[in-house]
């Protein structure tokens, strides 16, 4: 499938019908310095023995963007060199004999504005089967502000968020209902009422609780948004369930979004798995109706944990940025679900800064710069506990929401008991930290002490003192910084 070094072939004898290799079509340009108007694509290769790099990458810039297998004519019929994708750079991985970073620019013209869909359709619609490449693995984007300036981004925002909520300087406390399944709606929003009323900001329903026999949605959002009034009235505090609108249709959608701005919920909570047309499309009724956008990850894990083949997750951070979420569930380092140090905080860093600098060791390839989108705030779930608070803030800042499920709700004193111990925790470590302590080293410490005048925290460092998901990530830097020696 191509050799090295091919040129591309000009004039007539690039359009005899025939097959020729994808190098020689004019995909792949070595010389090609991309445009700031280009998106920028960066795919990990793995080519099928005996198949050139170079031809590899050209045979992805061509299969997602004008060409075919054979050559074709009516190329003649457009601006065919405007519209080729170019492969313009092959890396070989480090520490990883035969796979290889393809650099692909695409002209802004390809794609329809505002359109997560047709981007996708384009970068990732047709190349993932490809019979010469063993695996591939789209690693990450650059997306031109010309292109960004077409999307509206999250319709809250961070900041806002935050003035909505009257909540400011550490993170939101949540917790997902457990069980997630089987619950009464009246037993479900005893639940919600206990987290909210024990120190908790939010609670939310989990990625499949939609409208089940044993709990109908109509009856959980009554209950839940009775539970969330009466918690807010005896606090004195803005709380927040999020109410899953996932459902079969979007007039479904539609209809279960309505009903929650009608009960005087601040946020509602999509899956992942809806589609993204149907993202963009509650984003938009999100934005007209002053509500906060949760979005759950459900499904991600089947193409973004491993590490040769599929899309990283950073990229599914910044396609959800451009689609319009306020919330996504972005890892949590310490927790039970996949997560390096590095690439997880390189996906807070996607989701939250203005501008990303290139930051090879947490997964960055690109600067990009956001064209004032709004930020979204992350999401850490899934195995967490109050006795790990310090290491939650030091990997993953104040702007998170911290979802203590199990954490909250598996609390031997009780449900309520299990959110005080983690506001208590938060408190205490959120103080330390602004007095100037060392919270990474100091951390256990801090709340040993603060557990003595708090029996719920002392409860649960007990219960979950020992509890840790130390397992080797699928999904690491490829980059690792090697200290200089000096004289």
């Amino acid at each position: 499938m191509g050799a090295p070094g091919a040129a591309t072939i000009k004039g007539k004898d690039r359009y005899k019908a025939g097959v020729i290799p994808y190098k020689t079509m004019g995909y792949w340009e070595p010389s090609y310095e991309p445009k700031d108007t280009d998106l920028i694509a960066l795919f990990r290769i793995t080519p099928q023995e005996g198949v050139d790099p170079e031809e590899a990458a050209a045979a992805v810039a061509g299969e997602s963007s004008t060409a075919t297998w054979t050559v074709v004519w009516t190329d003649r019929l457009t601006a065919c060199e405007y519209y080729r994708a170019k492969a313009y750079r092959v890396d070989a991985v480090p520490n990883s004999p035969g796979q290889y970073f393809a650099y692909i620019a695409y002209d802004l013209d390809l794609f329809e504005p505002g359109s997560i869909a047709n981007l996708t359709a384009s970068i990732i619609g047709n190349v993932f089967g490809f019979k010469p490449l063993k695996a591939l693995r789209l690693e990450d984007m650059r997306m031109p502000v010309a292109y960004l300036k077409t999307f509206d981004g999250p319709p809250t925002g961070i900041v806002v968020e935050r003035e909505r909520l009257d909540k400011f300087g550490r993170p939101l406390l949540g917790a997902t209902t457990k069980p997630k399944l089987g619950l009464s709606g009246k037993n479900y929003g005893r639940v919600v009422y206990e987290a909210l009323k024990g120190g908790l900001d939010f609670v939310k329903d989990d990625e499949n609780i939609n409208s089940q026999p044993f709990m109908h949605w109509r009856d959980r959002y009554l209950y839940c948004m009775e539970a969330v009034n009466r918690a807010s009235a005896e606090t004195g505090e803005v709380k927040g369930h999020y109410l899953n609108i996932t459902a079969a249709t979007m007039e479904d959608m539609y209809e279960r979004a309505a009903l929650a701005k009608d009960l005087g919920s601040c946020i509602v909570m999509i899956d992942l798995v809806i589609g993204y047309t149907a993202i963009q499309s509650i984003s938009k009724w999100a934005r007209k109706n002053d509500m906060i956008l949760h979005l759950h990850r459900a499904g991600h894990g089947t193409y973004t944990r491993q590490k040769t083949h599929g899309i990283s997750f950073r990229v599914i951070c910044k396609w959800m940025r451009m689609a319009g979420v306020d919330h996504i569930h972005a890892g949590t380092v310490v927790g039970k679900l996949e997560g390096d140090p590095n690439m997880v905080q390189g996906f807070y860093n996607v989701l939250r800064e203005p501008h990303n600098e290139v930051d090879l060791q947490r997964g960055i390839f690109f600067e990009q710069d956001w064209a004032g989108l709004r930020k979204v705030m992350p999401v850490a779930s899934g195995g967490i506990h109050a006795g790990q608070m310090h290491q939650l803030i030091h990997y993953l800042g104040e702007d998170v929401v911290l979802q203590f499920g199990g954490g909250t709700i598996g609390h031997p004193m009780g449900v309520q008991a299990g959110a005080t111990a983690n506001r208590v925790a938060l408190e205490a470590i959120i103080q330390a930290r602004n007095e100037g302590k060392d919270i990474w080293n100091e951390g256990p410490q801090i709340l040993e002490k603060a557990a003595k005048g708090c029996a719920p925290l002392k409860a649960a460092l007990e219960v979950w003192k020992d509890v840790t998901f130390n397992y080797t990530s699928t999904d690491t830097a490829d980059f690792i910084p090697t200290p200089t020696l000096t004289a």
